[in-house]
């Protein structure tokens, strides 16, 4: 029975999380497996590789073939390198120990190696942090200037619309006052001075000596004719 050692995809859309497995070539990508290594996890920076070095080294060393990509994670977690060593304590070309030795300097070469990219990925993102803050204070302070220089001129004009206007309406308030003080002081004489309590007298007596004549009159005319009746009358008689 032929042995791959490769991926099975697990995870959601767009974040992917793999499972390193020894599976028949035969089975499905995410079929049966004959055992689990370890996980792959591609959306951290750098990604996050679990992976159980002795038990991959064994289905290595048991002719499993790994595919492009688990190829590229043992290398990268020491199993290729470790198989190497095994490879030359084999033939003799170095003791175990020394196989040990070196493999325990590789990884530590390798520790540095990533916390140094980890540094420098830190550094890149304090950098390009600072860099998007001032770009967008940049332009934060040109739109204030531009909004600024935009409503200066119109601040001048209502500083000149309201000058204008006080200086248009002093004159009005000095005519207008003007104007009210001097025809009151003018009327008031003229009125207290009008013949009203004069004229009135004037208007009563001519109706008196208009009416007083008609009523003496009226019964003079009447009672004469009487009397002359009565005396013939009296006559007759």
């Amino acid at each position: 029975m032929a042995v791959k050692i490769r991926l099975q995809r697990h995870g959601k859309k767009g974040k992917p999380f793999f499972h390193i497995v020894s599976a028949d070539v035969r089975a499905k990508r995410d079929g049966k497996f004959i055992e689990k290594l370890g996980t792959y996890n591609p959306n951290t920076n750098p990604a996050t590789i679990l992976l159980d070095v002795d038990r991959a080294l064994y289905w290595l060393q048991n002719g499993a073939e790994p595919t492009d990509t688990a190829r590229a994670i043992l290398s990268y977690k020491g199993v290729l390198y470790r198989n190497h060593l095994a490879k030359g304590v084999a033939k003799g070309a170095f003791t175990q120990e020394t196989a040990d030795a070196r493999f325990e300097q590789w990884i530590a070469e390798k520790a540095n190696q990533v916390q140094a990219k980890k540094d420098g990925l830190s550094t890149a993102s304090q950098k390009e942090a600072s860099e998007r803050m001032a770009r967008e204070k940049e332009v934060s302070d040109k739109r204030a200037a531009e909004i600024a220089a935009a409503n200066a001129p119109v601040a001048e004009e209502v500083v000149v619309e309201e000058e204008a206007t006080a200086v248009e309406e002093a004159p009005v308030a000095e005519e207008a006052t003007a104007v009210e003080e001097a025809p009151v002081a003018e009327e008031v004489p003229a009125v207290e001075e009008a013949p009203v309590a004069e004229e009135a007298p004037a208007v009563e007596e001519a109706t008196v000596a208009e009416e007083a004549p008609a009523v003496e009159d009226a019964p003079v005319a009447e009672e004469a004719p009487a009397a002359e009746e009565g005396s013939e009358e009296e006559k007759e008689a």
